[in-house]
This record gives structure tokens, C-alpha cells and sequence, in this order.
């Protein structure tokens, strides 16, 4: 399993530990996954992501999983992020109709 946010793309950083002698290590930082399921109201079910913490936080401040997908660039999501942008597209669309 990627170390990977699922909605933001937000990923692993590498960098240094830089102690007070100023010596420079190598070390990883490391994203705040969280595996979570989410409600869609478009498609009236839940779905399972695992996303960083500050990405959950702009979800329920967008007002949730179909707002935030909508704004969403498919550029940072993940594949299937994307197949679940493009269902509630379509239901969207098909409500308007």
C-alpha cells in the first residue's frame, strides 16, 4: 500500500535531521494517513479512502466527499478517486436532466 493520499496526492518528502553539531541526515517525512469511509449522497453509498488528515479536513469543509470530487484537478487524485469523480458527474448531471 502506497504512502500515498488518495484525494490531495500529498506524499512521502524526504529531507535531513540536523542535529545541534549541524550534522545532516537523511530521513523521510512521512504523510498522516488515515483509512476512512466516506458517504457520497449522489450515489447513496459508502466509500472506503485512505487520505491524509488535512485532506478530511477540507472535505467537511467543502460540505463533503461529492463537493470536494467536483472541485477536485485530476491531476492529484488517485485512479480510483478519479472513477468515483466521474460516476457522481454523471448522476449529477442526470438529476438535472
Amino acid at each position: 500500500m502506497s504512502r500515498r493520499c488518495e484525494l490531495t496526492g500529498k506524499g512521502v518528502m524526504s529531507g535531513n535531521n540536523v542535529s545541534h553539531a549541524n550534522n545532516k541526515t537523511r530521513r523521510k517525512f512521512l504523510p498522516n494517513l488515515v483509512d476512512v469511509t466516506l458517504m457520497s449522497e449522489a450515489l447513496n453509498q459508502t466509500i472506503r479512502l485512505r487520505v491524509s488528515a488535512q485532506a478530511l479536513r477540507t472535505v467537511e469543509h467543502r460540505g463533503g466527499l461529492d463537493a470536494f470530487l467536483a472541485k477536485a484537478s485530476v491531476a492529484d487524485l488517485s485512479p480510483k478517486a478519479v472513477t468515483l469523480k466521474k460516476q457522481i458527474a454523471k448522476k449529477v448531471a442526470e438529476a438535472a436532466a
